[in-house]
């Protein structure tokens, strides 16, 4: 009874998943999406469906691929493939090859699935030009394994900052401890300790360059009549580039009289270290409802600083880089307080971060169920990959 009731809502999920990638396929197609003041079709999915990203991309993908696999995807709308499916096929199955994964995704599961593509053929492709490395993070109760892959040119200038930043460690040891040892004395200096102190010495540098965050110095030139604003030997700067740039930069004064220097402030920062501190972790990510972009935020004053607006939490907001250049150019508006903001789109209409779930109103789509795959173990001696054809001869 159980197996029958799963099988049967199975297939209607496989249907409406079906009508999903057909929907964002259509949007995908009109730029309906670009309105909304997401940076990506699949951001726009995961916000408006309350799905994580890797689902919202497989959605966007398969989306992207419909024409490419009609079969895969028609026994997606039918409930008879699921969309995990029908996603690895539309993520990594040559062109051509619809008609061999539909017959065998309806037997394979998703694992077989990504076995029989990754024994394709692949025919020769020209060397690229971009370095195979990868960073890879696996995270325990209590433990953090990081496993990084380097070529070999990049691999050896670590190798080299780990032992210049190991026998720093070990003469400063022997240094402070000599040849006497207790049981109090601190560990011999290992390469765990390098790299720690590897990173370290890069975050110092990079927090004396840039101690507060701030992405520019932005000189400021004033006369009785209008301001103006350039940046350092530097093109003037249009309006919105003026206002994006102040939100979050140390800001240096020049006074004018008739195009002639007249005097000068002190460079200031617009935001202390102190207070974009409390900014980050009252916001933890970017404000703009559906982003929860968390790296390289910049600080941005809701009423403009030039405008009078304070330098106060309540007036002030983190942002992508993405976001805060989109709204100083007309993409989105923001308004409020810290506290109570409203972020509203081209349209005018209220970007929220809730999903647009809600009870259904319409029957279940009327599609038979859906047993799944066949759960047999594959023996891929007697599979026959797919095998592209050449292309016709050109006379």
């Amino acid at each position: 009874m159980l197996f029958g009731e799963l099988a049967e809502l199975t297939g209607q999920r496989n249907a409406i998943d079906g009508r999903i990638v057909d929907i964002v396929a259509e949007i995908d197609g009109d730029g309906l999406w670009g309105s909304t003041g997401c940076r990506s079709i699949s951001a726009l999915v995961a916000w408006r469906t309350g799905i994580s990203p890797r689902n919202a991309q497989t959605i966007t993908t398969v989306a992207e691929r419909l024409e490419d696999f009609p079969r895969c995807t028609d026994a997606l709308r039918e409930g008879r493939l699921s969309l995990d499916q029908v996603g690895v096929i539309a993520e990594r199955a040559a062109d051509g090859s619809d008609a061999h994964y539909a017959a065998l995704a309806s037997v394979a599961t998703v694992t077989q699935l990504r076995t029989a593509i990754t024994l394709e053929p692949r025919p020769d492709a020209k060397p690229s030009w971009e370095p195979d490395r990868s960073i890879t993070k696996t995270e325990t109760a209590t433990h953090t394994t990081w496993r990084i892959r380097l070529p070999k040119v990049e691999a050896a200038k670590v190798e080299a900052g780990l032992a210049s930043h190991r026998d720093g460690l070990i003469t400063e040891w022997k240094t402070a401890h000599g040849e006497d040892s207790s049981e109090q004395t601190p560990p011999f200096p290992t390469t765990v300790d390098a790299f720690l102190s590897l990173v370290e010495t890069g975050w110092d540098a990079e927090a004396t360059r840039r101690p507060h965050g701030q992405h520019t110095t932005v000189v400021v030139h004033l006369d009785g009549e209008k301001r103006s604003a350039d940046l350092h030997l530097g093109p003037v700067l249009s309006d919105a580039d003026r206002q994006y740039l102040l939100c979050d930069a140390t800001c240096e004064l020049w006074l004018e009289r008739q195009r002639t220097p007249i005097g000068a402030g002190r460079a200031t920062r617009t935001i202390s270290r102190r207070l974009r501190r409390a900014l980050e972790h009252r916001d933890r990510c970017c404000a703009v409802p559906g982003c929860g972009a968390t790296r390289g935020l910049h600080a941005h004053h809701i009423r403009h600083w030039e405008d009078g607006g304070p330098t106060d939490p309540d007036n002030l907001i983190l942002l992508c880089p993405f976001h805060h250049r989109l709204h100083h150019t007309g993409g989105i508006t923001i308004s409020g307080t810290a506290t109570r903001l409203v972020v509203t789109d081209t349209n005018g209409a209220t970007l929220t971060g809730a999903s647009l779930a809600r009870p259904p109103t319409t029957p279940p789509p009327a599609v038979p169920p859906c047993t799944g795959p066949l759960g047999a173990r594959a023996d891929w001696w007697w599979y026959t990959p797919f095998e592209p054809q050449p292309p016709p001869p050109t006379n």
